[in-house]
């Protein structure tokens, strides 16, 4: 999440929330529309969440939490329509992950740092690795779901 997209909801771009939606949820629908015409019986569908889909860690994410919020359900429902084919569908919920959009030496990591359990941000790696588990052999009972990669910031 750029910091350009968090603040005050009152104040907030319509052009921002827009690009939010389109990127964060009508984005993962077309993708996933698109895949489902290759994707075959016992196949995966894994999108990527965030923590802020389950809950609010701090101001200022209204309208980016409630695009990952919006995954977290199309996630159950979908799960539900692809379960007789045993298409599993779940989510990784990153939290503060290290990446160009969200450094760990950023603007908004001093507000987010005291909040994480283990006291660093997360690396793409560690995200990389749910995914990785959540398309092997071991998750095609996991259906759904999603796994939190997220420092302890929601616990």
């Amino acid at each position: 999440m750029p910091a350009s997209f968090a603040g005050d909801f009152a104040t907030q771009p319509l052009e921002e929330i827009q690009l939010q939606l389109d990127v964060n949820v009508r984005g993962v629908f077309l993708m996933t529309q698109a895949a489902l015409k290759h994707i075959p019986n016992g196949g995966r569908i894994i999108s990527t969440g965030s923590n802020a889909g389950l809950a609010v860690p701090f101001a200022g994410i209204a309208v980016y939490a409630a695009t990952k919020s919006a995954l977290e359900s199309f996630t159950r429902g979908l799960a539900r329509e692809l379960g007789p084919r045993e298409i599993t569908v779940n989510l990784v919920r990153p939290g503060p992950i290290d990446t160009d959009m969200n450094p760990a030496d950023g603007a908004l990591a001093p507000a987010i740092l005291p909040s994480l359990s283990i006291a660093r941000y997360g690396r793409t790696k560690e995200v990389a690795e749910a995914v990785t588990f959540l398309a092997g052999p071991g998750a095609g009972y996991i259906t759904g779901s999603g796994i939190l990669v997220d420092g302890g910031i929601s616990a």
